[in-house]
């Protein structure tokens, strides 16, 4: 198969963390060609798109060493079999952007996500499709509100609604006198709602992130948040533990999944806490190599075998 992977600057990737890395080391391994170029290198013109790209020579887990690219070319994105869009958040208008560029290759090149489908589907907002499976949600700018949602539940977290790997994430208790400078720090840095959920006490025993491949549940890692840390995101120094799936956990996938499915979102990555779902990642989930290292299975395996049978190659 001809790949193109949308990424971040392959340079800077952990190769023993990356899940990008992982899945474009185990295509190259494959014999496929494979060409990355980040989202800003896109163009269109006159309705074809195209990318500033760079042909893989040679991928191995080297840091430093770890990706030999040939010289940038422009390469015609209508002419690939795959395009696998894995950038990092945030999801900005440059992200969404990119998105209705990326569906202009539909149907004849295969893009995953399926790029409406990340479009429409911001992992803090497509929770509230499942609302019996979440804590208590609120999604406003009004801190009238926010300081209300507050008094209800004593213990909340606040968060950006489009940020990503724990950043800009506080708890604010009933008696946290920062309350109106965070809220109003929030509101002057960004024109968007903010969201507050109920705190989970069991975030202490672990935030797990489970993996869906085409909406079946195909591994987890549990997260543990760094001592006197609220975040378990691995990105701020949470450690990654093994654990097994719940029959709560799998109640969570299996209502969730064919909804991923139909969206053409092939691999996603939940987050669970205790017996709540408080995000499902679609644009770059991580975890993949963690959940191979635990003894799960090798996802970026699983994918491509995935994506070979969809193309039938």
């Amino acid at each position: 198969m001809k790949i193109a992977i949308q990424m971040d600057p392959i340079g800077a990737v952990n190769v023993n963390a990356d899940t990008t890395f992982d899945l474009a080391l185990e295509a190259f391994g494959r014999g496929n060609e494979i060409w990355i170029y980040q989202p800003h290198m896109l163009a269109m013109r006159d309705g074809r798109l195209s990318a500033r790209a760079a042909k893989v020579v040679a991928l191995k887990r080297e840091q430093g060493a770890h990706a030999t690219l040939a010289a940038e070319e422009i390469l015609d994105l209508h002419g690939v079999d795959v395009v696998l869009v894995r950038q990092d958040p945030p999801f900005n208008m440059a992200y969404i952007t990119s998105a209705h560029l990326l569906e202009r290759l539909q149907p004849g090149v295969l893009v995953v996500n399926d790029p409406r489908s990340i479009r429409d589907a911001p992992e803090k907002l497509f929770v509230a499709e499942f609302p019996d499976l979440t804590p208590p949600t609120l999604i406003t700018r009004d801190i009238a509100r926010i300081r209300d949602f507050r008094e209800e539940h004593g213990d909340i977290i606040l968060k950006p609604l489009y940020g990503n790997g724990g950043a800009g994430v506080f708890r604010l208790t009933t008696d946290d006198s920062n309350f109106n400078a965070l809220t109003e720090l929030f509101m002057q840095s960004s024109a968007e709602p903010v969201i507050a959920q109920k705190y989970l006490p069991a975030v202490r025993k672990g935030d797990k992130r489970i993996i869906l491949l085409d909406g079946e549940a195909v591994g987890a890692i549990n997260r543990v948040p760094a001592s006197g840390e609220t975040r378990s995101n691995l990105h701020v120094g949470g450690k990654a533990e093994p654990v097994k799936m719940t029959e709560r956990d799998q109640e969570i996938c299996d209502r969730i999944g064919p909804a991923l499915s139909e969206r053409g979102l092939v691999l996603v990555g939940i987050d669970v806490i205790g017996d709540f779902l408080t995000e499902i990642n679609v644009t770059s989930p991580t975890g993949v190599q963690e959940i191979r290292r635990f003894g799960g299975p090798d996802i970026s395996a699983l994918f491509w075998d995935f994506i070979e049978g969809r193309l039938g190659a």
